[in-house]
């Protein structure tokens, strides 16, 4: 194979980890209902089965990263995928609800290896920032295509076979990946392997599972009880401790310093609040089309297939903007466009139009579409090479915290309206168009000169550090 060909083989392999990331996010969405009644979940039980998932992606995405880093990027990658694929076969012949929650995080330990590698591998593949924008472009249009196939294919899966087979899919692919990427994928490494950093991994995994618990179980215990209190109080306080622990470590699980790059923390927030959006809105689509409207898994599938379809045609279309007059222009009208998307679906209700349902979720699905190039292309973008795995991870755990969140504060808006789902609905809704809104606002100041002078100085001290002078650009 030639040297040109083998970086697109390269990116094709990594984005096949990324497909079947992707397509577990919208199969198990449209397989909610289906698990709801065969093995009698809860609302939060259902909120569980999907933020088990990404709670221990975002807890694990940046020790993965660091991991990668040190021991070798094609090692954990493979090391990933086969986790996952495993994870996704005991999914499959989960028994209850409890067991299936278990094996989602064991699917999500896998993942971890996954998709910060991956971008860390091509960031370390494609060094011309042009080519490397258009990759990303790529990459976020793998996103659309998981995204599109996922509905519809979860839809066929789950009327035609039953809930377990949605995790079937990612059986065949994962091990493809495996031994694909034994043949095409060159090891890599970081020049300099820095230390794990137990003290900081405890601390996230305590203040992220404190604050999701916090918010799922709210609307059980209240609000203002003990309970909830304690747990908001213990997730703020091993916050805080974290950055106390970053500060006084030389070699940090996240180095605060990554923060001082404006457009580095822009990407990271505007991250959380793209995902969080998103994970919102297929938790709220799901139980509105199945349970409010009673369409069945198919029917559901093939309606919101649209907003994945224009993910799919805009993420390459962003990463050429990206790649040609940078980040903001897509950034801004993502955000935007996002929020039209959710204050559309918040004024919708039970007797909605199919036309208006699928005018809605295109116009979302184009927002979420020009988001995904310009957080990854930025969150590696001025960072010495050395930290591209660190730095990827960063930005996918904002993503996952985002997932997560989004997940747990429209569950728990809605939790206990079954009986008046569309107005508890409005409010949820409204929620994720104030998240579109947060990422245009985030776009403009995270994309100025200020900013990037921000970007110059932080990127210099790190290599100051590190003494690494090679960055990516």
């Amino acid at each position: 194979m030639s040297t040109q060909s083998r970086p697109n083989v390269t990116l094709a392999i990594c984005c096949m980890s990324l497909f079947i990331v992707g397509i577990d996010v919208t199969i198990v969405n449209v397989a909610l209902p289906s698990i709801q009644h065969d093995l009698h979940a809860t609302i939060s039980s259902l909120q569980w089965t999907v933020d088990a998932y990404t709670l221990v992606l975002a807890c694990l995405l940046m020790l993965s990263g660091s991991v990668a880093d040190r021991f070798g990027r094609r090692r954990i990658f493979q090391i990933g995928l086969a986790i996952f694929s495993l994870g996704s076969l005991l999914c499959s012949v989960a028994p209850s609800v409890g067991w299936l929650i278990a094996f989602r995080a064991l699917q999500a330990i896998g993942g971890s290896m996954l998709n910060p590698v991956a971008l860390s591998i091509i960031a370390n593949t494609f060094t011309d920032p042009k080519e490397r924008a258009k990759a990303m472009g790529i990459w976020g249009g793998v996103v659309g295509l998981s995204l599109a196939l996922g509905p519809v294919l979860g839809g066929v899966l789950v009327t035609g076979v039953g809930w377990q087979s949605v995790f079937w899919i990612n059986i065949p692919i994962g091990i493809a990946a495996i031994a694909l990427t034994q043949r095409f994928v060159p090891e890599s490494k970081a020049p300099h392997a820095r230390r794990l950093d137990p003290p900081a991994q405890v601390l996230i995994v305590l203040s992220l599972a404190t604050l999701v618990y916090a918010i799922i179980d709210g609307p059980h215990r209240g609000w203002t009880s003990a309970t909830t209190l304690t747990l908001f109080a213990i997730a703020a306080l091993a916050a805080v401790a974290f950055v106390l622990v970053e500060r006084r470590r030389i070699e940090p699980l996240l180095d605060i310093h990554f923060f001082h790059s404006a457009p580095f923390s822009g990407a990271t927030a505007i991250a959380l609040f793209a995902f969080a959006a998103l994970g919102g809105f297929l938790f709220l689509n799901t139980l509105y089309l199945q349970d409010v409207r009673g369409y069945s898994p198919l029917h559901a599938g093939l309606i919101t297939a649209p907003m994945a379809l224009m993910t799919l045609v805009f993420a390459p279309l962003s990463g050429r903007m990206v790649a040609s007059r940078g980040p903001r222009l897509p950034l801004t009208l993502a955000g935007l466009i996002m929020a039209a998307g959710a204050l559309l679906l918040a004024r919708l209700g039970l007797r909605a139009s199919d036309t208006a349902l699928l005018l809605s979720y295109s116009v979302f699905g184009i927002g979420f579409g020009l988001v995904n190039a310009p957080i990854s292309n930025t969150a590696v973008s001025g960072m010495p090479r050395e930290r591209a795995g660190v730095a990827g991870a960063v930005a996918s755990t904002g993503r996952q915290i985002g997932a997560s969140l989004g997940v747990a504060v429209t569950g728990s808006l809605v939790a206990g309206a079954t009986t008046n789902f569309i107005a508890a609905s409005h409010t949820a809704w409204d929620v994720i168009a104030g998240c579109g809104v947060a990422v245009f606002l985030l776009g403009v100041v995270s994309t100025g000169k200020w900013a990037l002078r921000t970007a110059e100085r932080t990127a210099t001290q790190l290599e100051i550090e590190s003494g690494e002078v090679t960055r990516v650009q």
